[in-house]
């Protein structure tokens, strides 16, 4: 049974601060230069020669858009100008091939995320061509194994375009909704209709889809209670399996398609959490079980089970069912991990095709971590995806004692258990139901990089 999420307002004030999302620990601000090609290149070895290699998952940026969203702060390219897509998916096969090349055939590819940008900027007969490079380099594991997802903005695809993607092999779809408020939609330059979402989620429905999202965000200019309630009343007559609700983050300061939107337009900051608490008590009011962060599935969704029976995973496209995974990222931009480390390619498309016209991987950055940063992530993980720190669990897997090693962070805890956020046990810290909207704050507290008021994070609430 769901166990009550509540929402207590003078807390989440008091909690709400800048705090990272904690996709990867250490946290992307800590990746460097140093880190190169001939790292990641050993990494990927390293990771071949473990006792039991890990299955291969990859992430794939298609960094393409048609039109400029005011709220985005994606890596992306505005262009009507297909022939550059082309181009990108040229080189992009030339890095699957080189990447392909470091990784032992025997391990099988039971992961695949295309995000962007939009994805389905690329035609159907070029996502084919792309499927096709990426068995053949990483070896697609049994249909029943896999969980091959691709983002979809609904503006870009027909009903029959949903049923090929599923021939493709895609097998989870989400769809970007953000919000179905006209006067949302022409405040941020993202003018979608209902009936759009509703006839593409049927398509994906008949295709056999095994699971179809939806993707909202609160915190829009023009949004008001009365409009947002709305536009869940459609989602919920949807019954998506999954729904993400994303807080927006307004920093014009930093991205430049945010300037575009009028200051005068923004919602005051207590709208945000007025939203924020009517979006938790209608989902849960509807059947929807809080995963976590920013995360509602249905009862019987495998998240859903997932968490209810301690499989959970964390990655950096949010929570997933499957094991561990050792993590390819492709395309600019695009954030891997394999094995202790972590890389990330360059941002801009010269640089790319520049690195791999000299047959070099377009790493630009990473991290391999030391044995302090895999025993904060495990913890980290594990409060994260599970809501509980069971200290013999770690202490085991880390040769430590626990109370003793983290002294500092059980100090730091000790306000949020008097808070009646979580409990910290004799062997275990457990966060309450008022706690796991903090979840993100929990975690800093185990963080031996951040420093305080570090501000170049979004909000944890």
């Amino acid at each position: 049974m769901q166990d009550e999420l509540l929402f207590n307002r003078p807390l989440v004030e008091k909690y709400d601060r800048p705090g990272p999302r904690y996709t990867s620990y250490p946290t992307a601000p800590q990746f460097h230069a140093a880190f190169a090609e001939d790292d990641y290149r050993a990494a990927a070895e390293r990771s071949n020669r473990v006792a039991s290699p890990k299955p291969l998952s990859v992430y794939v940026h298609i960094p393409f858009c048609k039109s400029l969203c005011y709220y985005c702060a994606c890596n992306k390219i505005i262009t009507h100008n297909t022939e550059r897509a082309a181009e990108y998916l040229s080189w992009l096969k030339q890095e699957i091939g080189v990447q392909g090349a470091l990784f032992d055939e025997t391990r099988r590819m039971t992961q695949l995320h295309l995000g962007g940008g939009t994805p389905t900027y690329l035609g159907n007969t070029q996502l084919g061509e792309l499927m096709a490079a990426l068995d053949e380099a990483f070896h697609f594991a049994p249909v029943e194994e896999r969980e091959f997802s691709l983002e979809v903005d609904p503006r870009t695809v027909t009903p029959a375009q949903i049923h090929e993607l599923h021939d493709l092999g895609f097998n989870r779809l989400s769809f970007g909704v953000q919000d179905f408020d006209t006067n949302v939609q022409k405040a941020v330059n993202r003018l979608q209709s209902e009936e759009q979402v509703v006839e593409l989620v049927a398509a994906a429905r008949e295709a056999g889809f095994q699971s179809v999202s939806v993707d909202l965000i609160y915190g829009l200019p023009l949004q008001t209670v009365a409009s947002f309630d709305a536009t869940l009343d459609k989602i919920i007559a949807l019954r998506p399996d999954r729904i993400a609700s994303y807080s927006y983050a307004h920093l014009p300061e930093l991205f430049k398609a945010q300037r575009l939107i009028r200051p005068e337009d923004m919602p005051p900051p207590e709208r945000k959490l007025e939203l924020l608490e009517l979006t938790i008590r209608r989902l849960t009011a509807a059947g929807y079980v809080y995963i976590g962060m920013d995360h509602f599935a249905l009862p019987d969704d495998e998240l859903t089970l997932a968490r209810e029976n301690g499989t959970l995973q964390r990655n950096f496209q949010g929570y997933s069912t499957h094991a561990d995974c050792d993590m390819i990222g492709l395309g600019i931009t695009s954030i891997g991990k394999v094995g202790d480390s972590y890389s990330q390619n360059v941002k801009e498309t010269a640089q790319y095709q520049a690195r791999l016209e000299e047959g070099r991987l377009p790493v630009m950055r990473g991290y391999r971590l030391n044995d302090d940063d895999r025993l904060r992530r495990d913890v980290i993980n594990a409060l994260m995806c599970h809501g509980r720190i069971d200290f013999a669990n770690i202490e085991a897997r880390h040769d430590i004692v626990f109370r003793d090693y983290f002294a500092e962070a059980l100090a730091q805890l000790e306000e949020m258990q008097a808070d009646g956020l979580l409990t910290i046990g004799a062997d275990a810290i457990e966060v309450l139901p008022a706690g796991r909207l903090m979840m993100r704050n929990m975690a800093m507290a185990f963080d031996a990089y951040l420093k305080p008021n570090e501000g170049r994070f979004s909000r944890t609430v």
